[in-house]
């Protein structure tokens, strides 16, 4: 079974997602970058709306970078269907997918180093939606 994430990035992310788009690939999953491709100034929210659409017609999860998390967890959360979750560590990311069914993983390259970005990101993926009671609540977030 393939397994394929979908990756982006601001100028303020970019070095965190080459990296972890390396990682990913070394363990097999088929990774998509839709950008940034520099450390050159840009405007995040453009490629929020690009994963996101992404994330949605591919059904698949998507990881967005940026300084600190936050704008990128703002703007992806933003479009219906997008359940964004800005993760500090490995907790936050287990439990956004088990109980929050989160299809974006939202990190800060200025906020947390590699190691960490890299167990988080794992935490994440290596996750499924418990769904049960926790199903009706996202059925309410969507219904919002």
């Amino acid at each position: 079974m393939e397994k394929n994430i979908i990756i982006g990035s601001d100028h303020a992310g970019f070095e965190l997602k080459e990296y972890l788009s390396d990682l990913l690939k070394n363990k097999g999953y088929l990774v998509e970058d839709i950008g940034c491709y520099s450390t050159d100034s840009c405007d995040y929210p453009l490629f929020a709306k690009k994963l996101c659409e992404k994330v949605l017609e591919n059904k698949t999860l998507g990881i967005l970078i940026c300084g600190s998390g936050i704008g990128m967890s703002m703007a992806a959360n933003r479009i219906k269907g997008i359940r964004a979750a800005l993760c500090l560590n490995e907790y936050m990311a287990r439990m956004s997918r088990r109980h929050n069914n989160a299809n974006v993983l939202c990190l800060g390259s200025r906020i947390i180093g590699q190691d960490l970005a890299q167990s988080i990101t794992i935490a994440f993926l290596d996750q499924e939606f418990e769904g049960g009671r926790h199903k009706r609540r996202i059925d309410l977030i969507e219904g919002l």
